[in-house]
């Protein structure tokens, strides 16, 4: 029993619509082993180590519906099993989670265990301790063969295997994940903030592995840690962090303020405690949580080791008159008290009978309370403060203090020292609310903790003598959130409506745009239209992320992390996200939900990858972006398939896309006030009209669209259809999208590698990243639209991990269109032999009546373009199927060609320019800036100039 494989899904994915984690378990000699087999014993002894698994309701939709699958009958198999246990296991760790499918992937014993997580690496982690804890389960007959086949993975599980061979400690196990998990939660405050995001629908995305939050998208994102706000000003927080100079400001506006002394050495303590007066406080400078704080000293010798202690938590040391009076919490959020908690320093009631050791040990076992802040109250520690004050009351940790006495370990209120909290937020004096307001503005927080001693916060300062010892940047909201005693306050709220004011936006329009072929042309296409509309435009696509028509990052960028870079951005004002089916099926989408989802087709591609096997998989995949789309869906409604998928939209509308003017049921939706854009036939060629709402628009003739080719193109034709759809259901206006259309060309730096024209030899030469038939076809289709004077010669290729199948259907739909074919690979073989696809072209070329002197392998695609280069003549036309793009659009236009070259010399080093030691052509200068007439050459000078 061993994982296989393990995916982590960080959005919506074909498994679910929020993050889950899928496991290829295979289960080995197992498989023969479902749960009743394995007997009562294994039944028994799984529950004995995760009771919670009796509340999960598994199918029935009841408690105990798991436990009926586990134990009736022959039970249930062991990937369903390790589904529950990792469920249960992230419950008992903190993590309210609890979705979880398991089902066979086709191959004996194999199965997909999909559970979802709060945290990716916690979830991950939960797996593997599940698996092991199954393992250690078994049968002695069954276990070492289980073990053996084990996933080699490092992880805690591993780590709570003694080694002395002891065995597997479930319970040193159990515990050190849940110490793991806690270590990776997010924060009291934060988790409180994040839930005050999603309760008013502002997206959030963590940044980093603490408490650095992204909330919103864009240009209208904000930035959270712990309670520090992006709106939080660096002086501000300067100011709170220097305790003298709070003192000072504070007294100055004649606010209430113990006098203080900043000091250096113990002797200059204990003088200035004299100046002040005794009793006084001890505290580190620029310390918090209480820590190093000694306070109601009374002589020399405990300022001295007061000093010494405060040294420990910084160099420079506050001696200040001590304040009589409880501590209280004050929270300002924007300029308003929000909540106010009494904090009672940790503490143990005796009871005549225990230590006080053995009273903090039953303190500490109330579940409430753990290390830091990982819960809400925090562990009893006796540690030195605990045993000073303990000898101040001539106690020791031995000592048994009568019944309910009150013995004090700590001297401040915090709850990081484990203090508790009592809500008060509704008897504090106005006169003291005031005064909090006053100290957060006066300092300049946001969000201010204003810390506040008095004998009576019902009473007014001015007559209890209470004063202000602190005020802190990023207070904790713990006590606020979940007080000892008292209601609990929504303080996080305040401090989202100060970010998020309501009414002001958090997301920013986004497009996410999938399909088979034309999902990169129409991505381009989209955000071209918004950018001539005057929007700054974040897009994601094949050839990299584009910032405002720039390229930030290279590469295939149509995932889930590129689609983050994008949201993350803080310029970006509109994002238009290419998203691949490889990413979908890898990681899911980087987002929640968009406001416009389209799919533009649904053909044969990469079949029999990924468990994708059939066009209907396929189809399931490319829905996901359809059924997290709010405002509107875009549809292809001449494909069966994208037609299908209305059904599972929960967006206000649907927009169909369709090339024949007569479609049935388009035409039915438009009479139904729906919205759709049709291609429509006039005298002067074809129309792209837009119909909404019972009304219609011409909107553009396609031949004044430049990435048509007059026309000629159609599968560019209906790219733009979609572009402009897409366009439309985001609010941009008719005329902002015709300006868009006939702006964008297909040149190398608008749209490089997808029908890039080059005319400046002799010969027309098209560069194409068609890669599965129906790119071929689409690409066909205009070859023969187009008018050659000459020979037609194509450079035909195909991906190595393209089913044979595949690649020869590329081969017959590309015969009989061409007078002179040219086989080639690509650089990666993919698991192919060295002209394995070559050879798998040329024989379909001839199956389909392709004459073998009209056909050439050349395998390596440097020399299979330059064959082709070389052998056009005045008026040819070359169509180059390119995969390394970038470097195949440099060979095309540095080209510098003669005569026919005898096919025995083709292959010959016939340049002295080296294709890849030109300069890279950078497609961001240019994106965006280029009129419809530029062509490549032009540019590239201008290109290599820069680059010089």
């Amino acid at each position: 029993m061993k994982i296989l494989d393990e995916s982590t899904y960080v959005g919506p994915s074909l498994y679910a619509l929020f993050p889950v984690m899928r496991l290829t378990l295979d289960l080995g000699p197992l498989e023969a082993w479902p749960s009743g087999r394995l007997g009562a014993g294994f039944q028994a002894a799984l529950l004995e180590r995760l009771p919670g698994l009796q509340a999960h309701t598994c199918s029935y939709g009841e408690p105990g519906g798991f436990v009926r699958r586990l134990t009736e009958g022959e039970g249930t198999w062991l990937g369903h099993v390790l589904e529950h246990v990792a469920i249960e296991l992230q419950n008992v760790a903190g993590s309210p989670v609890s979705f979880g499918k398991t089902r066979g992937n086709g191959l004996p014993g194999q199965y997909d265990v999909v559970f979802e997580y709060a945290q990716a690496d916690v979830g991950r982690e939960a797996g593997r301790l599940g698996l092991r804890l199954l393992q250690d389960l078994l049968p002695a007959e069954l276990r070492s063969e289980a073990v053996d086949g084990a996933d080699g993975a490092p992880g805690l599980a591993e780590e709570s295997i003694d080694g002395d061979g002891a065995g597997f400690s479930w319970e040193a196990a159990r515990d050190d994940f849940i110490r793991f998990a806690q270590r990776r939660a997010l924060g009291p405050s934060t988790a409180a903030l994040v839930r005050a995001a999603e309760a008013r629908d502002v997206p959030w995305l963590r940044l980093n592995d603490y408490s650095l939050i992204q909330l919103g998208y864009g240009i209208h994102g904000r930035r959270i840690q712990a309670t520090i706000t992006s709106e939080t000003r660096a002086i501000a927080v300067e100011l709170a962090s220097d305790k003298e100079e709070t003192n000072r400001i504070l007294g100055d506006l004649g606010l209430p303020v113990p006098r203080q002394a900043l000091v250096y050495s113990p002797g200059e303590a204990v003088r200035a405690a004299r100046r002040i007066g005794y009793p006084v406080v001890v505290k580190p400078l620029n310390a918090n949580h209480g820590r190093g704080v000694s306070i109601d000293l009374q002589g020399g010798s405990e300022v001295e080791a007061a000093f010494a202690q405060a040294r420990e938590h910084g160099r420079s040391v506050v001696v200040e008159r001590f304040i009589q009076g409880l501590d209280h919490r004050l929270l300002v959020v924007g300029g308003e008290l929000v909540a106010a908690a009494k904090r009672v320093p940790g503490h143990v009631q005796g009871d005549g009978r225990h230590s006080i050791a053995e009273l903090i040990e039953i303190v500490n076992q109330d579940p409430r309370r753990g290390i830091g802040h990982e819960k809400v109250l925090t562990r009893l520690e006796l540690d030195y403060q605990a045993e000073r004050l303990l000898a101040q009351k001539g106690y020791t940790a031995e000592s048994v203090p009568p019944p309910d006495e009150i013995v004090f370990l700590r001297s401040t209120g915090n709850l990081s020292t484990g203090g508790t909290s009592v809500d008060v937020t509704d008897t504090v004096h106005p006169d003291n609310r005031d005064m909090a307001i006053r100290a957060a503005r006066a300092i300049g927080l946001d969000v201010a903790g204003i810390d506040f001693l008095t004998t009576d916060i019902t009473l007014p300062w001015s007559e209890t003598g209470g004063a202000i010892c602190e005020v802190n940047a990023a207070p904790g909201f713990r006590m606020h959130v979940a007080p000892s005693e008292g209601r609990s306050r929504d303080v996080a709220g305040p401090v989202m409506d100060m970010l998020f004011p309501p009414g002001s936006p958090s997301r920013i329009p986004v497009a996410a745009i999938t399909g088979t072929n034309g999902k990169t042309t129409t991505s381009r296409m989209t955000a071209h239209i918004h950018k001539m509309a005057g929007r700054r435009v974040g897009l994601t696509s094949s050839d990299g992320v584009y910032i405002d028509g720039r390229l930030t990052v290279r590469g295939d960028m149509t995932g889930p992390t590129s689609a983050r870079i994008v949201l993350r951005d803080p310029t970006v004002e509109v994002a238009v996200l290419e998203t691949a089916r490889g990413g979908l099926l890898r990681g899911g989408l980087g987002f929640r939900r968009c406001n416009v989802g389209a799919v533009i087709n649904v053909q044969s591609d990469h079949l029999g990858l990924g468990g994708i096997h059939s066009l209907e998989d396929l189809a399931r995949v490319k829905r996901v972006v359809v059924e997290v789309a709010r405002d509107a869906v875009v549809l292809n409604a001449d494909d069966p398939l994208c037609l299908a998928m209305a059904d599972h939209s929960p967006a206000e509308q649907v927009c169909y896309v369709t090339m024949s003017p007569r479609h049935p049921l388009v035409r039915e939706h438009i009479r139904a006030g729906g919205r759709a854009l049709v291609l429509e036939e006039g005298i002067n060629g074809h129309m792209i009209t837009i119909y909404d709402n019972g009304a219609h628009q011409p909107l553009v003739w396609t031949h004044l669209i430049p990435a048509t080719l007059e026309g000629r193109a159609m599968h560019n034709v209906q790219n733009a259809m979609f572009a402009a759809a897409i366009s439309f259901c985001m609010g941009v206006k008719p005329d902002d999208i015709r300006q868009g259309l006939r702006t964008f060309d297909m040149s190398y730096f608008q749209a490089p590698g997808r029908m890039n024209v080059f005319d400046e030899h002799p010969f027309r030469v098209i560069l194409d990243y068609g890669h599965n038939p129906a790119a071929i076809r689409a690409m066909v289709d205009l070859v023969e639209r187009l008018d050659v004077e000459g020979r037609r010669i194509v450079v035909l290729a195909a991906p190595g991990d393209r089913r044979d199948e595949d690649i020869v259907e590329m081969a017959r739909i590309a015969a009989g269109h061409f007078d002179h074919y040219i086989c080639r690979r690509d650089d990666v073989l993919r698991g192919r032999g060295p002209d394995e696809v070559p050879r798998l072209l040329a024989a379909g070329l001839e199956e389909a009546g392709v004459e073998a002197r009209g056909i050439e392998i050349v395998p390596d695609e440097q020399a299979a373009v330059e064959t082709a280069l070389r052998m056009a003549r005045p008026g040819d036309l070359v169509l180059v199927f390119g995969d390394k793009v970038n470097r195949t659009w440099k060979q095309i236009i540095y080209f510098a060609g003669e005569a026919e070259t005898p096919r025995s010399e083709r292959h010959k080093a016939s340049r002295s320019l080296d294709a890849e030691a030109l300069p890279e052509i950078d497609l961001g200068a240019y994106e965006g800036r280029l009129v419809v007439d530029e062509r490549g050459v032009r540019l590239a000078r201008e290109v290599e100039e820069e680059s010089d």
